[in-house]
Protein backbone atom coordinates (compact mmCIF):
# COMPACT_ATOMS: atom_id res chain seq x y z
CA UNK A 1 0.00 0.00 0.00
CA UNK A 2 2.59 2.64 0.49
CA UNK A 3 4.17 2.09 -2.61
CA UNK A 4 1.05 2.96 -4.15
CA UNK A 5 -0.06 5.70 -1.89
CA UNK A 6 3.59 7.37 -1.98
CA UNK A 7 3.86 7.20 -5.92
CA UNK A 8 0.59 8.57 -7.01
CA UNK A 9 -0.85 5.83 -8.10
CA UNK A 10 -5.04 5.35 -8.43
CA UNK A 11 -5.75 2.17 -5.97
CA UNK A 12 -8.69 -0.07 -7.14
CA UNK A 13 -9.48 -3.17 -5.07
CA UNK A 14 -12.20 -5.23 -6.37
CA UNK A 15 -13.83 -8.39 -4.68
CA UNK A 16 -13.50 -11.86 -6.80
CA UNK A 17 -16.44 -12.86 -9.10
CA UNK A 18 -19.37 -14.53 -6.29
CA UNK A 19 -17.32 -13.46 -2.86
CA UNK A 20 -18.85 -10.66 -0.36
CA UNK A 21 -20.27 -7.44 -2.64
CA UNK A 22 -19.80 -9.48 -6.56
CA UNK A 23 -22.20 -10.58 -8.02
CA UNK A 24 -22.15 -13.83 -9.41
CA UNK A 25 -21.09 -17.38 -8.01
CA UNK A 26 -17.40 -18.01 -6.54
CA UNK A 27 -15.18 -20.79 -8.07
CA UNK A 28 -12.28 -22.02 -6.38
CA UNK A 29 -9.57 -21.03 -8.39
CA UNK A 30 -12.03 -20.66 -11.80
CA UNK A 31 -10.39 -22.36 -14.49
CA UNK A 32 -9.99 -20.21 -17.87
CA UNK A 33 -13.06 -20.76 -20.33
CA UNK A 34 -12.67 -23.87 -22.00
CA UNK A 35 -13.45 -27.95 -21.10
CA UNK A 36 -13.32 -27.20 -17.41
CA UNK A 37 -15.18 -24.14 -17.52
CA UNK A 38 -18.35 -24.41 -20.23
CA UNK A 39 -19.11 -20.61 -19.07
CA UNK A 40 -18.27 -17.42 -21.09
CA UNK A 41 -16.64 -15.94 -17.76
CA UNK A 42 -13.38 -16.35 -15.93
CA UNK A 43 -10.88 -14.51 -13.96
CA UNK A 44 -9.47 -13.45 -17.15
CA UNK A 45 -12.58 -12.15 -18.49
CA UNK A 46 -13.21 -10.25 -15.94
CA UNK A 47 -10.34 -8.43 -15.25
CA UNK A 48 -10.26 -7.17 -19.03
CA UNK A 49 -13.85 -5.89 -18.14
CA UNK A 50 -12.67 -4.43 -14.98
CA UNK A 51 -9.91 -2.55 -17.02
CA UNK A 52 -11.93 -1.23 -19.60
CA UNK A 53 -14.54 0.24 -17.22
CA UNK A 54 -11.88 1.98 -15.18
CA UNK A 55 -10.32 3.66 -18.10
CA UNK A 56 -13.00 5.00 -19.59
CA UNK A 57 -14.36 5.89 -16.24
CA UNK A 58 -11.88 7.02 -14.27
CA UNK A 59 -10.86 10.39 -15.62
CA UNK A 60 -7.99 11.14 -13.36
CA UNK A 61 -6.17 7.77 -15.11
CA UNK A 62 -3.58 7.94 -18.04
CA UNK A 63 -4.57 4.73 -19.57
CA UNK A 64 -1.81 2.76 -17.45
CA UNK A 65 -3.17 -0.33 -15.74
CA UNK A 66 -1.28 -2.18 -13.63
CA UNK A 67 -2.23 -5.30 -11.46
CA UNK A 68 -0.81 -7.19 -8.06
CA UNK A 69 -1.83 -9.21 -5.60
CA UNK A 70 -1.13 -11.67 -3.20
CA UNK A 71 -1.70 -15.42 -2.83
CA UNK A 72 -4.96 -16.74 -4.38
CA UNK A 73 -5.20 -12.49 -5.36
CA UNK A 74 -1.66 -13.34 -6.92
CA UNK A 75 -3.40 -16.21 -9.07
CA UNK A 76 -5.58 -13.21 -10.70
CA UNK A 77 -2.24 -11.02 -12.07
CA UNK A 78 -1.34 -14.49 -13.88
CA UNK A 79 -4.48 -14.75 -15.15
CA UNK A 80 -5.08 -10.89 -15.97
CA UNK A 81 -2.19 -11.49 -18.65
CA UNK A 82 -3.97 -14.38 -20.71
CA UNK A 83 -5.65 -12.08 -23.49
CA UNK A 84 -4.79 -8.98 -21.75
CA UNK A 85 -6.51 -5.25 -21.89
CA UNK A 86 -4.55 -2.92 -23.92
CA UNK A 87 -4.07 -0.98 -21.05
CA UNK A 88 -2.66 -3.79 -18.87
CA UNK A 89 1.28 -2.17 -18.81
CA UNK A 90 2.71 -4.56 -16.23
CA UNK A 91 1.40 -7.77 -13.61
CA UNK A 92 3.14 -7.97 -10.05
CA UNK A 93 2.16 -11.92 -9.06
CA UNK A 94 3.20 -12.24 -5.36
CA UNK A 95 3.48 -15.95 -4.12
CA UNK A 96 0.82 -16.65 -6.78
CA UNK A 97 -1.44 -20.13 -6.58
CA UNK A 98 -0.14 -21.71 -9.89
CA UNK A 99 -0.30 -25.62 -9.30
CA UNK A 100 -2.80 -26.93 -6.58
CA UNK A 101 -1.31 -30.57 -6.67
CA UNK A 102 2.56 -30.08 -7.74
CA UNK A 103 3.63 -27.96 -4.75
CA UNK A 104 1.03 -25.03 -3.50
CA UNK A 105 -2.04 -24.99 -1.48
CA UNK A 106 -3.69 -28.52 -1.90
CA UNK A 107 -0.95 -30.64 -2.59
CA UNK A 108 2.43 -31.43 -2.55
CA UNK A 109 3.70 -34.12 -4.71
CA UNK A 110 0.44 -36.08 -4.29
CA UNK A 111 0.31 -36.22 -0.31
CA UNK A 112 -2.68 -34.20 0.80
CA UNK A 113 -2.31 -31.11 2.92
CA UNK A 114 -5.07 -31.94 5.57
CA UNK A 115 -4.89 -28.25 7.53
CA UNK A 116 -6.53 -26.42 4.37
CA UNK A 117 -9.62 -28.27 5.52
CA UNK A 118 -11.22 -25.25 7.26
CA UNK A 119 -10.31 -22.59 3.98
CA UNK A 120 -11.77 -24.96 1.71
CA UNK A 121 -15.09 -24.88 3.88
CA UNK A 122 -14.42 -20.94 4.69
CA UNK A 123 -14.15 -19.86 1.71
CA UNK A 124 -17.03 -21.87 -0.14
CA UNK A 125 -19.72 -22.15 2.41
CA UNK A 126 -20.82 -18.47 2.43
CA UNK A 127 -20.28 -15.55 0.21
CA UNK A 128 -18.83 -13.50 3.24
CA UNK A 129 -16.84 -15.79 5.18
CA UNK A 130 -19.10 -15.71 8.15
CA UNK A 131 -19.58 -19.53 8.08
CA UNK A 132 -16.39 -20.84 10.31
CA UNK A 133 -14.84 -23.81 10.88
CA UNK A 134 -15.14 -25.24 14.18
CA UNK A 135 -13.45 -27.94 16.43
CA UNK A 136 -13.26 -29.18 20.01
CA UNK A 137 -9.87 -29.57 20.02
CA UNK A 138 -6.98 -27.76 20.85
CA UNK A 139 -4.42 -29.39 18.59
CA UNK A 140 -5.21 -30.34 15.33
CA UNK A 141 -3.05 -33.16 15.71
CA UNK A 142 -5.62 -34.47 17.75
CA UNK A 143 -8.27 -33.72 15.19
CA UNK A 144 -6.82 -34.72 12.05
CA UNK A 145 -6.31 -38.20 13.94
CA UNK A 146 -9.71 -38.98 14.44
CA UNK A 147 -9.79 -40.61 10.61
CA UNK A 148 -9.12 -40.23 7.07
CA UNK A 149 -9.79 -36.56 5.98
CA UNK A 150 -12.68 -37.99 3.59
CA UNK A 151 -14.56 -38.47 6.76
CA UNK A 152 -13.23 -35.70 8.82
CA UNK A 153 -14.88 -33.73 5.69
CA UNK A 154 -18.07 -35.27 6.05
CA UNK A 155 -18.50 -34.68 9.71
CA UNK A 156 -18.35 -31.05 8.88
CA UNK A 157 -20.72 -31.19 5.93
CA UNK A 158 -17.60 -30.59 3.52
CA UNK A 159 -19.44 -32.09 0.62
CA UNK A 160 -22.30 -29.70 -0.21
CA UNK A 161 -18.94 -27.59 -1.21
CA UNK A 162 -18.33 -28.08 -4.99
CA UNK A 163 -14.26 -27.66 -4.88
CA UNK A 164 -14.26 -30.55 -1.98
CA UNK A 165 -15.83 -32.97 -4.29
CA UNK A 166 -13.39 -31.75 -7.19
CA UNK A 167 -10.64 -32.44 -4.50
CA UNK A 168 -12.25 -35.79 -4.07
CA UNK A 169 -12.69 -36.98 -7.31
CA UNK A 170 -8.82 -36.14 -8.76
CA UNK A 171 -6.03 -37.24 -5.75
CA UNK A 172 -4.08 -37.96 -8.82
CA UNK A 173 -2.15 -35.44 -11.10
CA UNK A 174 -4.93 -35.96 -14.10
CA UNK A 175 -6.03 -33.41 -16.55
CA UNK A 176 -7.81 -31.98 -14.08
CA UNK A 177 -5.06 -30.50 -12.67
CA UNK A 178 -2.53 -30.09 -15.42
CA UNK A 179 -5.49 -28.52 -17.60
CA UNK A 180 -5.43 -25.50 -14.93
CA UNK A 181 -1.99 -25.36 -13.70
CA UNK A 182 -0.80 -21.87 -14.56
CA UNK A 183 2.65 -22.32 -15.34
CA UNK A 184 1.50 -24.79 -17.93
CA UNK A 185 -1.04 -22.13 -19.49
CA UNK A 186 1.43 -19.68 -19.88
CA UNK A 187 4.16 -21.72 -21.49
CA UNK A 188 1.68 -21.82 -24.22
CA UNK A 189 0.48 -18.00 -24.47
CA UNK A 190 2.80 -15.22 -25.89
CA UNK A 191 4.67 -12.90 -23.65
CA UNK A 192 2.55 -9.20 -23.81
CA UNK A 193 2.55 -7.77 -20.52
CA UNK A 194 6.28 -7.49 -18.24
CA UNK A 195 5.87 -9.08 -14.54
CA UNK A 196 7.77 -9.35 -11.93
CA UNK A 197 7.14 -12.38 -9.94
CA UNK A 198 7.77 -12.42 -6.45
CA UNK A 199 8.79 -15.88 -4.21
CA UNK A 200 8.94 -16.47 -0.47
CA UNK A 201 12.02 -18.47 -0.09
CA UNK A 202 10.29 -19.69 2.87
CA UNK A 203 6.64 -19.43 1.74
CA UNK A 204 4.45 -22.26 3.49
CA UNK A 205 1.45 -21.97 1.22
CA UNK A 206 2.37 -21.29 -2.50
CA UNK A 207 6.07 -22.29 -2.57
CA UNK A 208 6.18 -24.03 -5.63
CA UNK A 209 4.32 -21.51 -7.86
CA UNK A 210 6.51 -17.99 -8.68
CA UNK A 211 9.33 -20.06 -10.05
CA UNK A 212 7.42 -22.49 -11.91
CA UNK A 213 6.03 -19.67 -13.77
CA UNK A 214 9.29 -17.95 -13.91
CA UNK A 215 11.07 -21.66 -15.42
CA UNK A 216 7.76 -21.51 -18.16
CA UNK A 217 8.13 -18.49 -19.50
CA UNK A 218 11.41 -16.75 -19.14
CA UNK A 219 12.59 -18.25 -22.95
CA UNK A 220 10.04 -16.11 -24.31
CA UNK A 221 11.77 -13.16 -22.84
CA UNK A 222 14.31 -12.97 -25.59
CA UNK A 223 15.18 -9.19 -24.32
CA UNK A 224 16.06 -10.04 -20.97
CA UNK A 225 13.25 -7.14 -20.20
CA UNK A 226 10.09 -8.71 -19.24
CA UNK A 227 10.29 -11.96 -16.81
CA UNK A 228 11.58 -10.42 -13.43
CA UNK A 229 11.97 -12.26 -10.51
CA UNK A 230 12.42 -11.51 -6.74
CA UNK A 231 13.65 -14.16 -4.05
CA UNK A 232 12.70 -13.16 -0.60
CA UNK A 233 14.05 -14.48 2.86
CA UNK A 234 10.12 -14.36 3.70
CA UNK A 235 7.24 -16.19 4.61
CA UNK A 236 3.96 -15.90 2.59
CA UNK A 237 2.98 -12.36 1.47
CA UNK A 238 5.85 -11.27 4.24
CA UNK A 239 7.10 -8.94 1.43
CA UNK A 240 4.72 -6.29 2.50
CA UNK A 241 5.62 -5.99 5.73
CA UNK A 242 8.51 -5.90 8.23
CA UNK A 243 11.27 -8.38 6.80
CA UNK A 244 13.57 -7.93 9.12
CA UNK A 245 13.55 -11.70 10.66
CA UNK A 246 11.37 -14.58 10.41
CA UNK A 247 11.06 -16.59 13.91
CA UNK A 248 14.70 -16.96 15.00
CA UNK A 249 16.08 -16.05 11.95
CA UNK A 250 17.19 -12.66 11.70
CA UNK A 251 18.31 -10.78 8.19
CA UNK A 252 19.77 -7.76 9.49
CA UNK A 253 18.02 -5.20 7.73
CA UNK A 254 14.41 -5.25 6.51
CA UNK A 255 14.65 -6.96 3.53
CA UNK A 256 10.49 -6.37 2.58
CA UNK A 257 11.30 -2.22 3.05
CA UNK A 258 14.29 -3.20 0.83
CA UNK A 259 12.60 -5.13 -1.76
CA UNK A 260 9.26 -2.09 -1.72
CA UNK A 261 11.23 0.61 -1.95
CA UNK A 262 14.25 -0.53 -4.47
CA UNK A 263 12.83 -3.31 -6.53
CA UNK A 264 8.75 -2.73 -6.74
CA UNK A 265 8.28 0.96 -6.29
CA UNK A 266 10.85 1.67 -9.75
CA UNK A 267 9.50 -1.66 -11.28
CA UNK A 268 5.98 -0.11 -11.36
CA UNK A 269 7.06 3.37 -11.75
CA UNK A 270 9.21 2.78 -14.80
CA UNK A 271 5.70 1.12 -16.64
CA UNK A 272 2.69 2.72 -15.36
CA UNK A 273 4.06 6.45 -15.04
CA UNK A 274 4.43 9.10 -18.06
CA UNK A 275 8.14 10.16 -18.66
CA UNK A 276 9.39 7.08 -16.04
CA UNK A 277 13.00 6.98 -15.37
CA UNK A 278 15.16 4.26 -17.28
CA UNK A 279 14.29 1.15 -15.09
CA UNK A 280 17.25 0.16 -13.04
CA UNK A 281 15.94 -3.18 -11.42
CA UNK A 282 17.94 -6.42 -12.34
CA UNK A 283 16.40 -9.44 -14.49
CA UNK A 284 16.51 -11.58 -11.23
CA UNK A 285 16.63 -10.49 -7.48
CA UNK A 286 17.69 -12.93 -5.16
CA UNK A 287 18.36 -12.76 -1.28
CA UNK A 288 20.88 -14.91 -0.15
CA UNK A 289 20.23 -16.57 3.09
CA UNK A 290 23.39 -17.36 4.99
CA UNK A 291 25.05 -14.13 4.19
CA UNK A 292 22.28 -11.56 4.10
CA UNK A 293 23.05 -10.07 1.01
CA UNK A 294 21.00 -9.30 -2.18
CA UNK A 295 22.05 -10.03 -5.64
CA UNK A 296 21.84 -8.63 -9.14
CA UNK A 297 21.39 -11.73 -11.24
CA UNK A 298 20.74 -11.67 -14.79
CA UNK A 299 19.02 -15.49 -14.53
CA UNK A 300 17.62 -17.88 -12.27
CA UNK A 301 19.27 -20.05 -11.22
CA UNK A 302 22.87 -18.59 -11.90
CA UNK A 303 26.38 -19.92 -11.50
CA UNK A 304 28.32 -17.07 -12.64
CA UNK A 305 28.34 -13.20 -13.46
CA UNK A 306 26.78 -14.60 -17.46
CA UNK A 307 24.16 -16.34 -16.39
CA UNK A 308 25.30 -20.20 -16.29
CA UNK A 309 23.78 -22.77 -14.50
CA UNK A 310 24.80 -23.93 -11.47
CA UNK A 311 26.71 -27.33 -11.25
CA UNK A 312 24.48 -30.49 -9.94
CA UNK A 313 27.02 -31.45 -6.95
CA UNK A 314 25.77 -35.25 -5.03
CA UNK A 315 25.86 -34.76 -1.43
CA UNK A 316 25.53 -38.77 -0.45
CA UNK A 317 23.65 -40.22 2.60
CA UNK A 318 26.69 -42.46 4.38
CA UNK A 319 26.58 -45.31 6.78
CA UNK A 320 26.34 -44.00 10.27
CA UNK A 321 24.41 -41.75 9.89
CA UNK A 322 27.07 -39.78 7.95
CA UNK A 323 26.22 -36.94 5.10
CA UNK A 324 29.67 -36.60 2.78
CA UNK A 325 29.92 -34.87 -1.07
CA UNK A 326 32.48 -38.92 -1.26
CA UNK A 327 30.15 -41.77 -2.47
CA UNK A 328 29.55 -44.67 0.03
CA UNK A 329 31.98 -47.43 0.50
CA UNK A 330 31.76 -50.91 0.11
CA UNK A 331 31.88 -52.98 3.65
CA UNK A 332 29.99 -49.48 4.99
CA UNK A 333 26.75 -50.44 6.42
CA UNK A 334 24.03 -50.70 3.29
CA UNK A 335 20.71 -49.12 4.63
CA UNK A 336 19.30 -47.42 8.20
CA UNK A 337 16.31 -48.19 9.28
CA UNK A 338 13.15 -46.79 11.12
CA UNK A 339 9.55 -47.61 12.13
CA UNK A 340 7.23 -45.73 10.87
CA UNK A 341 3.58 -45.56 12.35
CA UNK A 342 0.23 -43.79 11.46
CA UNK A 343 -1.22 -44.43 14.64
CA UNK A 344 2.29 -42.00 15.85
CA UNK A 345 2.93 -39.58 12.75
CA UNK A 346 5.79 -37.17 13.28
CA UNK A 347 4.60 -33.57 13.55
CA UNK A 348 5.29 -31.22 11.63
CA UNK A 349 6.81 -29.01 14.05
CA UNK A 350 6.17 -28.65 17.85
CA UNK A 351 2.77 -29.74 19.81
CA UNK A 352 0.51 -28.29 20.26
CA UNK A 353 -0.46 -27.97 16.19
CA UNK A 354 -1.92 -24.84 15.40
CA UNK A 355 -4.29 -24.11 13.19
CA UNK A 356 -3.44 -22.30 9.95
CA UNK A 357 -3.90 -18.87 10.46
CA UNK A 358 -2.33 -15.19 10.69
CA UNK A 359 -4.23 -13.65 14.07
CA UNK A 360 -3.37 -13.72 17.93
CA UNK A 361 -0.73 -16.11 19.28
CA UNK A 362 -0.99 -18.26 15.88
CA UNK A 363 2.92 -18.90 14.51
CA UNK A 364 1.97 -20.76 11.15
CA UNK A 365 3.59 -17.98 8.86
CA UNK A 366 7.09 -19.06 10.94
CA UNK A 367 7.10 -22.77 10.78
CA UNK A 368 9.58 -23.57 7.48
CA UNK A 369 11.94 -22.26 10.25
CA UNK A 370 11.29 -23.79 12.80
CA UNK A 371 14.46 -25.57 15.09
CA UNK A 372 14.55 -29.38 13.41
CA UNK A 373 15.85 -30.89 16.69
CA UNK A 374 12.22 -31.66 17.43
CA UNK A 375 12.17 -34.17 14.55
CA UNK A 376 16.19 -35.23 14.59
CA UNK A 377 16.15 -37.02 18.04
CA UNK A 378 12.88 -39.11 17.00
CA UNK A 379 13.74 -42.52 16.47
CA UNK A 380 11.30 -42.48 13.09
CA UNK A 381 13.24 -40.09 11.22
CA UNK A 382 16.95 -40.92 10.04
CA UNK A 383 19.25 -37.46 10.63
CA UNK A 384 22.67 -38.12 7.99
CA UNK A 385 24.93 -35.05 9.03
CA UNK A 386 28.65 -33.73 7.55
CA UNK A 387 31.27 -33.10 9.15
CA UNK A 388 32.09 -29.25 10.01
CA UNK A 389 32.77 -27.23 6.64
CA UNK A 390 36.09 -25.77 6.15
CA UNK A 391 34.64 -23.55 3.11
CA UNK A 392 31.32 -22.04 2.56
CA UNK A 393 28.90 -23.96 0.39
CA UNK A 394 26.25 -22.02 -1.77
CA UNK A 395 22.94 -23.59 -3.22
CA UNK A 396 21.30 -21.57 -5.85
CA UNK A 397 18.25 -23.25 -7.22
CA UNK A 398 16.25 -26.36 -6.86
CA UNK A 399 18.03 -29.82 -4.88
CA UNK A 400 17.02 -32.90 -6.46
CA UNK A 401 16.69 -35.97 -4.05
CA UNK A 402 17.19 -39.07 -5.05
CA UNK A 403 16.09 -41.49 -2.44
CA UNK A 404 16.82 -44.80 -2.18
CA UNK A 405 14.60 -46.53 -0.31
CA UNK A 406 11.95 -49.51 0.58
CA UNK A 407 9.12 -50.15 2.76
CA UNK A 408 7.28 -53.23 4.44
CA UNK A 409 4.12 -52.17 3.49
CA UNK A 410 2.48 -51.17 -0.05
CA UNK A 411 2.22 -47.18 0.09
CA UNK A 412 4.22 -44.55 1.65
CA UNK A 413 5.26 -41.20 1.95
CA UNK A 414 8.76 -39.53 2.18
CA UNK A 415 9.91 -36.60 3.21
CA UNK A 416 13.55 -34.74 2.81
CA UNK A 417 15.04 -31.65 4.53
CA UNK A 418 17.84 -30.35 3.57
CA UNK A 419 18.88 -28.46 6.92
CA UNK A 420 21.89 -25.89 8.14
CA UNK A 421 23.18 -27.36 11.00
CA UNK A 422 24.27 -24.05 13.38
CA UNK A 423 27.66 -24.72 15.92
CA UNK A 424 27.37 -24.97 18.70
CA UNK A 425 28.07 -21.76 20.01
CA UNK A 426 26.82 -18.15 17.64
CA UNK A 427 29.15 -15.17 18.87
CA UNK A 428 26.76 -12.69 19.78
CA UNK A 429 23.32 -14.77 19.43
CA UNK A 430 23.88 -17.94 21.80
CA UNK A 431 19.97 -18.73 21.54
CA UNK A 432 21.07 -19.93 17.87
CA UNK A 433 23.77 -22.11 19.17
CA UNK A 434 23.08 -25.67 17.37
CA UNK A 435 19.76 -24.61 15.65
CA UNK A 436 18.37 -26.53 12.85
CA UNK A 437 17.12 -24.44 10.02
CA UNK A 438 15.10 -25.88 6.92
CA UNK A 439 16.52 -24.93 3.96
CA UNK A 440 14.27 -26.77 2.07
CA UNK A 441 12.18 -29.66 2.30
CA UNK A 442 9.10 -31.44 0.55
CA UNK A 443 7.10 -34.99 0.42
CA UNK A 444 6.02 -37.05 -1.66
CA UNK A 445 3.73 -39.80 -2.02
CA UNK A 446 5.00 -43.12 -3.01
CA UNK A 447 2.08 -44.48 -5.22
CA UNK A 448 2.95 -41.76 -7.34
CA UNK A 449 6.48 -43.14 -8.03
CA UNK A 450 6.25 -44.52 -11.35
CA UNK A 451 3.24 -41.92 -12.70
CA UNK A 452 2.14 -38.51 -11.14
CA UNK A 453 -1.76 -39.79 -13.54
CA UNK A 454 -2.14 -43.29 -12.23
CA UNK A 455 -1.01 -44.46 -8.38
CA UNK A 456 0.68 -48.17 -8.51
CA UNK A 457 0.96 -50.31 -4.98
CA UNK A 458 5.09 -50.61 -3.94
CA UNK A 459 6.60 -53.59 -4.32
CA UNK A 460 6.82 -54.46 -0.14
CA UNK A 461 10.44 -54.65 0.44
CA UNK A 462 11.83 -54.08 -2.47
CA UNK A 463 14.71 -50.88 -3.09
CA UNK A 464 13.39 -48.15 -5.27
CA UNK A 465 14.69 -44.75 -6.63
CA UNK A 466 12.39 -41.90 -5.46
CA UNK A 467 13.15 -39.09 -7.65
CA UNK A 468 11.73 -35.68 -6.44
CA UNK A 469 12.78 -31.70 -6.60
CA UNK A 470 12.73 -30.34 -3.39
CA UNK A 471 11.37 -26.10 -3.35
CA UNK A 472 14.10 -23.33 -4.42
CA UNK A 473 16.92 -22.47 -2.51
CA UNK A 474 18.89 -19.81 -2.16
CA UNK A 475 21.53 -20.42 0.28
CA UNK A 476 25.10 -20.47 1.63
CA UNK A 477 26.02 -23.16 4.22
CA UNK A 478 28.58 -21.09 6.42
CA UNK A 479 32.29 -22.43 7.89
CA UNK A 480 31.50 -24.46 11.13
CA UNK A 481 28.12 -24.88 10.48
CA UNK A 482 27.17 -28.63 9.20
CA UNK A 483 24.52 -29.96 6.65
CA UNK A 484 22.36 -32.49 7.80
CA UNK A 485 19.66 -34.47 5.51
CA UNK A 486 16.33 -35.52 7.41
CA UNK A 487 14.12 -38.47 6.04
CA UNK A 488 11.06 -39.41 7.71
CA UNK A 489 7.54 -40.81 6.57
CA UNK A 490 4.86 -38.25 7.81
CA UNK A 491 4.77 -35.10 8.12
CA UNK A 492 1.91 -34.38 10.24
CA UNK A 493 -1.15 -32.94 10.37
CA UNK A 494 -0.25 -30.72 7.69
CA UNK A 495 -0.25 -33.55 5.35
CA UNK A 496 -2.75 -36.53 5.81
CA UNK A 497 -1.51 -39.37 7.01
CA UNK A 498 -0.37 -42.54 4.50
CA UNK A 499 -2.33 -45.62 5.88
CA UNK A 500 0.78 -47.53 4.27
CA UNK A 501 -1.49 -49.99 2.62
CA UNK A 502 -2.55 -49.37 -0.79
CA UNK A 503 -5.86 -48.23 -1.03
CA UNK A 504 -7.72 -47.07 -3.91
CA UNK A 505 -8.06 -43.60 -2.31
CA UNK A 506 -6.63 -42.39 0.83
CA UNK A 507 -9.19 -39.69 1.16
CA UNK A 508 -11.32 -42.83 2.24
CA UNK A 509 -9.39 -45.46 4.12
CA UNK A 510 -10.21 -47.31 7.11
CA UNK A 511 -8.74 -47.86 10.28
CA UNK A 512 -7.46 -51.25 9.27
CA UNK A 513 -5.79 -50.00 6.33
CA UNK A 514 -3.34 -48.01 8.97
CA UNK A 515 -0.58 -50.12 9.63
CA UNK A 516 3.52 -49.76 10.74
CA UNK A 517 6.05 -50.03 8.28
CA UNK A 518 9.69 -50.40 8.30
CA UNK A 519 11.26 -48.13 6.08
CA UNK A 520 14.49 -48.35 4.83
CA UNK A 521 16.70 -45.81 3.27
CA UNK A 522 19.81 -47.25 1.14
CA UNK A 523 23.45 -45.72 0.93
CA UNK A 524 25.39 -48.65 -0.53
CA UNK A 525 27.23 -48.38 -3.97
CA UNK A 526 25.00 -48.81 -6.59
CA UNK A 527 22.41 -47.78 -4.26
CA UNK A 528 23.46 -44.64 -3.44
CA UNK A 529 20.78 -41.78 -1.84
CA UNK A 530 22.13 -38.12 -2.40
CA UNK A 531 20.88 -35.06 -2.98
CA UNK A 532 21.73 -33.18 -5.80
CA UNK A 533 22.66 -29.92 -5.13
CA UNK A 534 23.15 -26.66 -7.58
CA UNK A 535 26.24 -25.50 -6.16
CA UNK A 536 27.59 -22.50 -6.83
CA UNK A 537 31.30 -21.47 -6.88
CA UNK A 538 32.59 -18.31 -4.93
Amino acid sequence: TEVIVKGGYIRVVQDIRGKYHSEGDFVMNRPLHGALNPTPVDESTDTYDSIDWLVKNIPETNGKVGILGISYDGFLPLMAVINPHPALKVSVPMNPMVDGWMGDDWFHNGAFRAQNLPYIYEQEATRKNDEKWWTDHFDDYDLYMEGSVGDIGRSHGLEQVGFWKQILAHPAYDSWWQEQAMDKILADQPLKVPLMLVHSLWDQEDIYGAPAVYKAIKAKDVNNDKVFLVLGPWHHGQEIGDGSSLGAIKFNSDSGLYFRENILAPFLAHFLKDDAPKLDVAPVNAFQTGTNEWERLRSWPSGCDSGCAPKTTPLYLNGNLKLSFSEPKRGDSAFDEYVSDPAKPVPYRARPSQPVGYTGRLTWPQWLVDDQREASGRPDVLAFTSEALKDPVKISGQPMANLVASTSGTDSDWVIKLIDVYPDEVAGDEEMGGYQLMVSADIFRGRYRESLETPKAITPDKPLLYRFALPTANHVFLPGHRIMVQVQSSWFPLYDRNPQTFVPSIFWAKPENYKKATQRVYHAPGQESFIDLPMVKE
